[in-house]
């Protein structure tokens, strides 16, 4: 429950005790009970009320002696009543109902006590007795309806989580078809254009023939083009993440990369669809820093804040901020990932020279 809601229900709460111990007031004044004793034993019965979500119990005791002591002070009046059958249909509401029941009889028995052996003081106590009665029934009411929107409310819950389940399910079925259907078609296809490149270098190279540009060309983009589709598939065969930004640095470093990592803040877990978001950032920019930056050291940062994750990747490699790249696929899907959620990407060359890669992801709670 939020903070403001909780602060909008004690309003109403106390709103509701002083409006009680106000019609209260008004009757008592009228009937002449004037005194001090009076005044403070109605007030607190009533102000006692605006305590009832936290304390029921406590505030039905407070507000049954109070009143009763105010009855055995000044004398029966049905409106003395009110603010206990208040706390017995609050405490009822939340499941104390042998303690409701008790109350209202404990204070019906001093009513009738307190008063004449009269028939008048007979029918208030059976109108006291009715509407007690009716207070405890509309607590238990009134629970079992609370009970039962918990239950809804978690049913809907339920049913939304098995149909984001169900929806990831069908998506990961559609990536591995794409991968089957691309690896089935392109991959026989590129490959067959590897082969019959490396075939003619190979019989121009034994003839002594000087070798075309284009054959060569074609040898080394359908290499490329073999080594992209790979990736690829293993990005459609699995979209989580194969590790951490501490293990991509280390892989990095093992390729040969000169690469720093840098956390700070509190580190802690994250939400499913950060960790990936924040996982193929930094894999992607590693990776185009391995690939465009040259001999170039990069340094990966990672700061944790209470609202956002930072994430840097920058490089001073010979990136030209005269001369930016046209964003490739990889720029883009990052672009798409923190766009999702809901956060920001900032990536270009440096004024100082090189690349630079700045994601901001906001944080949820951690499944």
């Amino acid at each position: 429950m939020s903070g403001s809601r909780i602060t909008r229900e004690r309003l109403v709460d106390a709103a509701v005790a002083v409006v009680v111990g106000a019609i209260v007031m008004l009757v008592a004044l009228g009937d002449g009970r004037d005194g001090p004793v009076d005044h403070a034993l109605i007030a607190v019965g009533s102000l006692a009320l605006a305590a009832h979500r936290t304390a029921p119990r406590a505030v039905l005791a407070v507000t049954t002696a109070c009143l009763l002591a105010e009855v055995v002070h000044a004398g029966t009046s049905t409106i003395m009543a009110l603010p206990v059958v208040g706390a017995v249909h609050t405490a009822g509401r939340s499941g104390h109902r042998g303690t409701a029941a008790a109350a209202a009889a404990v204070f019906l028995g001093g009513y009738v006590a307190a008063g004449s052996a009269s028939a008048s003081v007979a029918r208030e106590a059976l109108l006291l007795a009715g509407w007690f009665l009716c207070a405890v029934v509309t607590g238990l009411a009134d629970s079992n309806w609370q009970a039962y929107l918990r239950q809804t409310e978690q049913r809907a819950l339920e049913a939304e989580r098995t149909r984001e389940e169900a929806a990831l399910r069908r998506a990961g079925e559609e990536r591995l078809r794409i991968a089957r259907e691309l690896h089935d078609s392109l991959t026989h296809s590129i490959s067959i254009v590897k082969l019959q490149a490396g075939v003619a270098v190979h019989l121009a190279r034994k003839r002594g023939e000087a070798i075309p540009p284009a054959l060569l060309a074609i040898q080394e983009a359908s290499g490329e083009a073999m080594r992209e589709l790979r990736a690829t598939l293993e990005v459609l065969r699995t979209d989580e993440p194969t590790g951490t930004p501490a293990l991509l640095v280390e892989r990095a470093r093992a390729a040969g990369l000169a690469v720093e990592l840098t956390v700070t803040g509190q580190e802690r877990p994250l939400t499913a669809s950060v960790d990936r978001a924040a996982y193929r950032i930094v894999q992607e920019a590693l990776t185009n820093a391995a690939r465009h930056a040259g001999p170039a050291k990069v340094l990966v940062r990672l700061e944790y804040g209470t609202r956002e994750l930072a994430l840097d990747v920058e490089d001073d490699g010979t990136a030209d901020p005269s001369r930016p790249p046209t964003p490739g696929i990889g720029l883009t899907g990052m672009r798409e990932r923190v766009t999702a959620l809901g956060g920001t990407l900032d990536a270009g060359p440096r004024p100082e020279g090189g690349f630079a890669v700045r994601a901001r992801l906001p944080l949820g709670e951690a499944g």
